[in-house]
């Protein structure tokens, strides 16, 4: 068994900060690549960054420059600060691993259950 556990949503004003983790654990034998998607009602799921085992990043145009990705090999964990929220930010938000289990010999995405991020006065 394999699970993706996110923390760190909330509600925050605009301009405010938050920052998200991410930990997958369970019979895990190599991650490639994890990253962050989100989900605002009515719209379809975006990328929101992702990172790869050895550090190359991607953002979507619309949080470059305010969200930075990052990972932890060792402890099987992404992060995602973000800075200078904004209101069109608010979304539920999803960790994403590209990882092969133990026993098997080929990679699968997993998901995490998702966290409310809500950016609001």
């Amino acid at each position: 068994q394999v699970q993706l556990v996110e923390s760190g949503g909330g509600l925050v004003q605009p301009g405010g900060s938050l920052r998200l983790s991410c930990t997958a654990s369970g019979s895990i034998a190599s991650i490639r690549a994890m990253g962050w998607y989100r989900q605002a009602p009515g719209n379809q799921r975006e990328l929101v960054a992702a990172i790869t085992s050895g550090g190359s990043t991607n953002y979507a145009d619309s949080v470059k420059g305010r969200f930075t990705i990052s990972r932890d090999n060792a402890r099987n964990t992404v992060y995602l600060q973000m800075n200078s929220l904004k209101p069109e930010d608010t979304a539920v938000y999803y960790c994403n691993a590209d990882l092969r289990r133990r026993g098997v010999f080929t990679f699968t995405d997993f998901w995490g259950q998702g966290t409310q991020v809500t950016v609001s006065s």
